[in-house]
């Protein structure tokens, strides 16, 4: 009678290859999935703005819609302070819904009239919203450091 040897598992040099072949595929993947956070924080500071322009258009229609002449107004039960027609820069943070856990978020200091909102952890990837009392604010992206 002849003995059949079965083979149990894998061998050392085919555990070997596996792990080899896995490495060279990994070290061409990896750079092309390495720097998806600045791709992130780009999407979320344009989403920021995006959030921003549409609440103070929206805000501004109801305003006219009551008559453009009240100094609130309200957007789903809250209530928005509004200056020459458009959300001030203390309600337009409350208008867009953004929070402080997202974005750093700066009043200018006094009578000034701008917000800026700074994704958190970087510098220069931001939106800063300017109600200057012109017809409509003014709204400026910088995503150079994003």
């Amino acid at each position: 009678m002849r003995k059949i040897n079965k083979q149990a598992g894998f061998t050392l040099i085919e555990l070997i290859m596996v792990i080899v072949i896995l490495g060279v595929l990994s070290a061409f993947a990896l750079p092309r999935f390495a720097d998806l956070g600045g791709q992130a924080r780009v999407a979320s500071i344009n989403g920021a703005a995006g959030a921003i322009k549409s609440a103070a258009n929206i805000a501004h229609a109801q305003w006219l819609a009551d008559g453009g002449t009240a100094s609130t107004v309200t957007l789903e039960g809250t209530s928005i302070a509004m200056s020459n027609g458009y959300p001030t820069k203390a309600s337009i943070e409350v208008a867009a819904q953004i929070t402080s856990s997202d974005y750093t978020i700066t009043a200018s200091a006094g009578a000034g009239t701008s917000v800026l909102f700074e994704v958190i952890g970087s510098t220069n990837c931001s939106i800063d919203y300017d109600n200057d009392g012109s017809a409509v604010p003014t709204y400026t992206t910088d995503a150079s450091g994003c």
